[in-house]
């Protein structure tokens, strides 16, 4: 794998913000016993809720509102209303709803005194809220004894009747339904209530009140109807008449004929007036412009003549080229003959002539436009004249026919009105006293035996399927939150960048480290070849280097980074001459996990120049590796890392040793790491599962990429195993090859 096919890697990785189906069903999974007795609680609160709601009958009337009457003549046009319009059966299935006839029912079946709609009748609620409702509204009457004596004294008999009314009528209306039966003219009258025979009495009740309504209406505006249109007619007689007579005025006194063919020409003429005027104005703001330039440049013809109004005008242009080939025939001339030749004398005989009459074409141009100008300006002085005068005639032929056109239509108005009371008032006084109602009852309501609600057994299932929804949505969104690395995967989703290796978590003693020989323990497979496995893939990384040298940071402390590179060194000593280099120099922990003395000189030394490389230099023949430790401790760690003697030395490591691995210091806490890397051939990121978080991560391996450092992944230590297979099915490769059990 070449070096860029390898810096292309990250970017094929799941990019963070793109939803991730699978990652959202694994943690259902990992959560759906918690899911599950999420949904079991909520769906046993709910059949505890409802054994406290007191069942409902529905019981229902069928009803037809006919769409035509059935009689040859038509109330219709006396109410005003459209039969065959859809507009039509909506205002009945409203008026089936409205208070009107709500009050109606309650009345006829006395149903203000009704226990069930009368809220000082209804006992109090069974259910703990409710319950704890009606006892803060009692307290709170008992300690404002004033306030409550004081309302009490403001509210009339009248107001408290009406308000008890209203609670009534509120109450009646919230259980009645009106269904429309699609397609059809027919709707369904539904009641619902604790009580199956009043549910069926009140629905019977409705259809009988809304064909009473109906039939009491159409009489009553009938009545009304004929009455208003005889006193109405007589007065409409009257304004017709005096309408016509101020027409006939109108037309006496103006001598009009065709008012409309006038004013019609008027405006044509003013409209063309107006185009001139535009056109012409126009023409005199492009005058004046030129006029402005010429004038103010007319004492100096050279300056004339360079106007761009001037030398482009046809005429200017056409001597100008005369003059630029006379030009250029005496520059030939003059290469060959002296200025007294005759051909000479001739050429600058031409040249002046052209010139001569160049400057008396720029002469006659200026002439010309100032006389342009004055012209234009009397055209347009004439055309405002001329417009004014035709605005003036056609506002007064305006004003004609607005006035034609209202004592027209105050005419038109009145007859039209006349007409149509004298038509209307034939056909009321026909109908007057004819009765037909526009629907009849098809289905009557019957008792219900059955309640219509609650369907215990349903909303006890659905509450058990929302509870489990809204409990695998908290679980996704918990999860969405975590903003640590459980497992490859997140380390992958999260960081954007691949995982080289895997160290799973060990079992050790609370607050202490792992043995130093740890990693070669028999039994102590998985954590062995889990560091085979980071050194092969850094082999892979590179390649084509014959000296390899590879450093290890992490974000913060604590997140094994000291440990991952001496079990990196162990494995890489087994393939070849290894050091182990503490760059580490403000907390050095190499010295001590190896047992070295506090005197031991190291890195610092060497960098400071106090001790020789190979007095530094440990060899750990039972470990098959070196050691150089940081050494005396430092002030300008970071000066002396970044110094050209640290380069040198790394140049001097690279002869001796094969792979050579440096422990850096965290890279969130200071920038050792930044000024070491450019050593090394990769870089070895540290990520402990579960404890730093995702944002810490990106803001140490951001550091390195605004370097210029190229980040080939990170290494997932202290992962446990068995939680992160729950997540993204990592534990089978170990239980596949069997490393998680000694070898037999």
């Amino acid at each position: 794998m070449s070096r860029d096919d390898r810096a292309q890697i990250p970017a094929s990785l799941l990019e963070p913000g793109t939803l991730d189906f699978t990652q959202h069903w694994q943690t259902l999974i990992r959560c759906k016993w918690w899911i599950l007795s999420f949904a079991l609680l909520g769906a046993m609160l709910t059949a505890f809720a409802l054994l406290f709601v007191t069942p409902r009958y529905q019981a229902s009337a069928t009803l037809m509102i006919e769409a035509q009457e059935s009689k040859v003549l038509s109330i219709e046009e006396v109410y005003g209303l459209d039969f065959s319009r859809k507009e039509y059966f909506q205002t009945q299935h409203e008026v089936l709803r409205s208070r009107h006839i709500a009050q109606r029912v309650v009345d006829e079946l006395g149903l203000a005194e009704h226990a069930y709609f009368d809220p000082d009748q209804q006992p109090p609620s069974v259910l703990p809220v409710g319950r704890w409702l009606s006892e803060f509204r009692q307290w709170l009457k008992q300690q404002l004894p004033a306030l409550a004596e004081r309302g009490e004294s403001e509210a009339t008999e009248t107001s408290q009747a009406q308000s008890h009314n209203k609670k009534v009528i509120d109450s009646f209306r919230a259980g009645l339904s009106i269904i429309p039966v699609k397609n059809t003219q027919m709707v369904i009258i539904a009641y619902e209530s604790p009580s199956p025979w009043l549910s069926a009495q009140i629905a019977n009740k409705v259809a009988e009140v809304y064909i009473d309504n109906y039939l009491q209406a159409k009489l009553d505006m009938t009545s009304k109807a004929a009455s208003w249109l005889n006193d109405s007619l007589a007065g409409l007689k009257t304004k017709l008449s005096v309408a016509e007579k101020r027409l006939a005025d109108f037309y006496e006194q103006e001598k009009l004929v065709d008012l409309d063919g006038v004013v019609g020409l008027a405006a044509d003429e003013l409209q063309g007036l107006n185009e001139q005027l535009l056109h012409a104005q126009n023409r005199l703001e492009q005058s004046r412009t030129i006029y402005q330039q010429v004038n103010l440049q007319s004492a100096d013809m050279s300056t004339l003549s360079r106007l761009p109004e001037v030398l482009n005008h046809p005429s200017i242009q056409n001597v100008r080229r005369a003059e630029i080939e006379a030009q250029r025939k005496h520059s030939d001339l003059s290469k060959v003959f002296g200025p007294k030749h005759p051909r000479m004398i001739s050429a600058q005989a031409e040249l002046d002539t052209i010139r001569q009459n160049f400057n008396s074409q720029v002469r006659e141009l200026v002439s010309g436009i100032n006389i342009d100008y004055q012209s234009l300006q009397s055209q347009v002085q004439g055309l405002k004249t001329a417009v004014e005068q035709a605005k003036q005639n056609f506002r007064r032929l305006t004003a004609l026919e607005t006035q034609h056109k209202a004592l027209q239509r105050e005419v038109d108005i009145n007859q039209q009105m006349y007409n149509a009371f004298f038509t209307r008032l034939k056909e009321t006084s026909e109908l007057e006293g004819f009765e037909s109602a526009n629907a009849r009852v098809l289905d009557s309501a019957q008792v219900p035996s059955v309640p219509s609600k609650p369907n215990k057994q349903l909303l006890v299932l659905l509450a058990l399927v929302v509870f489990a929804v809204l409990g695998g949505i908290l679980a996704i969104v918990l999860d969405t939150l975590y903003n640590g690395i459980r497992s490859v995967r997140d380390a992958e989703r999260k960081l954007g960048y691949r995982t080289l290796g895997v160290i799973p978590k060990q079992k050790k003693p609370r607050r202490k480290d792992l043995p130093l020989r740890h990693y070669f323990q028999s039994d102590q497979h998985s954590f062995t070849e889990a560091f085979r496995t980071l050194r092969t893939n850094l082999m892979m990384l590179t390649v084509e280097f014959e000296q390899r040298t590879w450093i290890v940071t992490s974000s913060v402390p604590g997140e094994g980074k000291t440990m991952t590179s001496a079990n990196l060194a162990f494995a890489m000593g087994q393939l070849g001459r290894t050091l182990l280099v503490d760059t580490d120099l403000r907390r050095s922990s190499l010295a001590g996990l190896f047992e070295q003395p506090q005197f031991q000189p190291g890195l610092s030394n060497v960098l400071s120049n106090t001790h020789r490389l190979d007095e530094c230099i440990v060899k750990l023949p039972e470990w098959e590796i070196d050691l150089l430790t940081a050494g005396s401790p430092s002030a300008n760690s970071q000066e002396l890392l970044a110094s050209q003697r640290f380069g040198q030395m790394m140049n001097k490591l690279k002869a001796h040793y094969q792979y050579i691995i440096l422990d850096s210091a965290p890279t969130l806490a200071v920038s050792d790491a930044l000024v070491t890397v450019p050593h090394c051939n990769a870089l070895v990121y540290v990520v402990k599962a579960e404890a730093a978080t995702a944002h810490q991560i990106k803001a140490g391996l951001s550091r390195f990429m605004q370097s210029g450092c190229r980040i080939d992944g990170v290494v997932l230590n202290h992962l446990d195993i068995k939680k992160a297979s729950k997540m993204d099915g990592y534990q089978a490769a170990y239980e596949q090859y069997g490393y998680g059990v000694p070898a037999g």
